[in-house]
C-alpha cells in the first residue's frame, strides 16, 4: 500500500461529525464506529459533551455501535465525556497505533471492514484505520469559539503532507453536507 492510500479517508464529511448521519451510517454498511473524541466530538478545552452531541449520539446509536478512542492521556476529562455520552472508551490510544482501536473492535465484536474510524485527523485517526483496514471518514474539527480565529497549523500541514503524497483530500463524489443547511 502506498502512503496517499494510507492518508486516503474514505469518505470526508463536511463540517462537523454531527453532519454524519444514520442514512450515511446505513448507505455504507457500517454496524460501528470508533470515534476520536478531541475536536471530533469535543473542542479541545471542552469537558462536556453539547446537547447537540448528546442527541447525535443517540440517533447514531440506533444503527451503529459506538466506541471512543482518544489519544488524550486525561482520564477524568475523556471519561466523563464517554459517561455523559453512555459511552465505552479508551485513552492515551497513540493512534496511528492500532492497539486500542483492535481492542474496541474486539470489544464491539465486529469486522474491521464493518466498522469506521471517525475523526479529524488524517496522521492519527485516518492513517490507523487505514492501516486495520477500517472504513475511515474524515471531519472537520470541532473548534472552540476562542480559538475560532486561529489556524490548525497541524491539521493544515497534514492535508498539505497528503496531497503532496497523492491523497485527494477534496472528493466531491464522496462528500456530504447537512441536509438541514
Amino acid at each position: 500500500m502506498r502512503w496517499n492510500d494510507f492518508l486516503q479517508p474514505d469518505l470526508i464529511v463536511e463540517g462537523s461529525v454531527l453532519n454524519l448521519t444514520p442514512d450515511i451510517v446505513r448507505k455504507y454498511n457500517l454496524k460501528g464506529l470508533v470515534l476520536d473524541v478531541d475536536e471530533t466530538l469535543v473542542p479541545i478545552r471542552v469537558a462536556s459533551a453539547s446537547p447537540e452531541l448528546q442527541q447525535w449520539v443517540e440517533e447514531i446509536r440506533t444503527c451503529a455501535k459506538l466506541w471512543l478512542v482518544s489519544n488524550n492521556i486525561s482520564d477524568a476529562r475523556i471519561g466523563g465525556i464517554a459517561r455523559s455520552l453512555d459511552l465505552p472508551y479508551f485513552t492515551g490510544a497513540a493512534k496511528p497505533s492500532r492497539r486500542k482501536i483492535r481492542e474496541a473492535l474486539k470489544a464491539m465484536d465486529l469486522p474491521e471492514n464493518q466498522v469506521a474510524m471517525v475523526g479529524d485527523r488524517l496522521f492519527t485517526d485516518v492513517l490507523a484505520g487505514n492501516r486495520l483496514g477500517m472504513f475511515t471518514i474524515l471531519v472537520e474539527p470541532i473548534i472552540h469559539p476562542d480559538a475560532a480565529l486561529r489556524s490548525h497549523p497541524i491539521r493544515n500541514f497534514e492535508v498539505w503532507v497528503s496531497e503532496i503524497l497523492g491523497a485527494s483530500i477534496t472528493p466531491k463524489k464522496r462528500r456530504f453536507k447537512n441536509r438541514d443547511k
